[in-house]
């Protein structure tokens, strides 16, 4: 273990924590700590199995890794229906939450989550993982070039793929008590995200749902899409789904050009990421085809994007904990920026898909 390294609990033994539990091995300033399910021989097997140190704490509840001492963060990977409870407490437990998304069922839960960070200090950041890909800076780069991209214009997001049986039957995201927004908090969550993204955070005036979204005998979105849009005619389109064959796809387009990219959630290789772009473009003679061509950008990295999500929450917690620094507001405000328009979009199906008026 680096000297200093910050030292993870996490709370719960779900898939998705298989994930980030390898992520934290990776990263150099962190280390797998402890781990607590509801049950202590669940959580052991999970340690076992997922490359935690032999000297590892593991706990049979939730609530002993939030009292051990020695644990500076937690990652949280429960169904959102626990979100709040368990991520309130973390927080008053002075513990730095590293929260998997959708990070709470509405915007008044995850305000409750962000407070009682604030009071407590410690730093918050949702497990959005290709936020921290070294692509996503250099798309936004080109997105911000007045020359080649210019002014945002629409952008349409993506993010579907399709699910078994099993899972359709069994899976925490189609429980309306455990992870009731369904393929809208799932999925839908980063299209949210992409979009604002590209539309530098400022958050759209309406959203509507376009069409009745499709849902299982228990209530629960499995596929749905909607609209927004903005008071200087930006517009964004999104489509999220459980049903339909795999897809991340984000197009965005500018008065001067356009980016394109179709692994944005996850890259198709772990250590190599693309994306398109493309400036002033015309047709050649006849409309033959175009001039110039699209350029394809490759970008490459040593640690997949959840390693580096692990390691920038691990730098801001270890600035916080070695050098007295303040918890950095950035990840708070994007999280509640996405369940905000998340939360509209809802209130637009719920509504006979009228428009919702977005407050911030």
């Amino acid at each position: 273990m680096e000297k200093g390294a910050i030292r993870f609990g996490i709370l719960g033994c779900a898939e998705i924590a298989r994930k980030v539990s390898r992520a934290i091995n990776l990263a150099p300033n962190a280390t797998l700590y402890a781990v607590g399910s509801r049950s202590l021989e669940k959580a052991s097997k999970f340690a076992a199995s997922n490359g935690f140190p032999s000297d590892a704490k593991v706990y049979g509840s939730y609530e002993a890794v939030l009292e051990d001492p020695d644990v500076d963060a937690v990652y949280v990977p429960l169904p959102t229906s626990l979100h709040l409870r368990w991520a309130v407490l973390a927080a008053q437990k002075k513990k730095h939450l590293l929260l998997e998304k959708p990070v709470a069922l509405n915007v008044g839960e995850l305000d409750k989550i962000l407070e009682a960070c604030e009071s407590s200090g410690v730093q918050y950041m949702d497990a959005t993982m290709w936020m921290h890909h070294p692509r996503t800076p250099q798309m936004l780069q080109f997105l911000s070039d007045p020359h080649h991209f210019g002014r945002l214009q629409s952008v349409h997001a993506t993010f579907s793929y399709g699910v078994t049986p099993y899972f359709l039957e069994n899976d925490i995201r189609v429980k309306p008590d455990l992870d009731a927004l369904g393929t809208l908090g799932d999925t839908g969550w980063y299209c949210v995200r992409a979009i604002l993204w590209a539309a530098n955070y400022e958050l759209p005036k309406t959203a509507r749902a376009l069409s009745k979204p499709v849902y299982n005998e228990a209530g629960v979105i499995l596929a749905c899409g909607a609209s927004l849009t903005w008071e200087d005619e930006k517009v964004a389109t999104f489509y999220c789904s459980f049903l339909s064959d795999m897809a991340m796809d984000i197009s965005a387009m500018g008065t001067k050009g356009s980016l394109r990219v179709h692994d944005y959630v996850i890259p198709n290789q772990e250590k190599e990421a693309t994306f398109s772009t493309c400036s002033n473009s015309h047709y050649v003679e006849l409309g033959l085809g175009w001039a110039p061509n699209p350029i394809v950008h490759a970008i490459h990295t040593d640690l997949p994007q959840e390693a580096l999500m692990v390691k920038e929450f691990a730098q801001l917690v270890g600035e916080i904990k070695f050098n007295n620094s303040k918890p950095e507001d950035k990840w708070p405000t994007i999280s509640r920026k996405t369940q905000v328009v998340i939360d509209a979009v809802k209130a637009s199906i719920g509504n006979g898909l009228e428009p919702v008026q977005i407050q911030g």
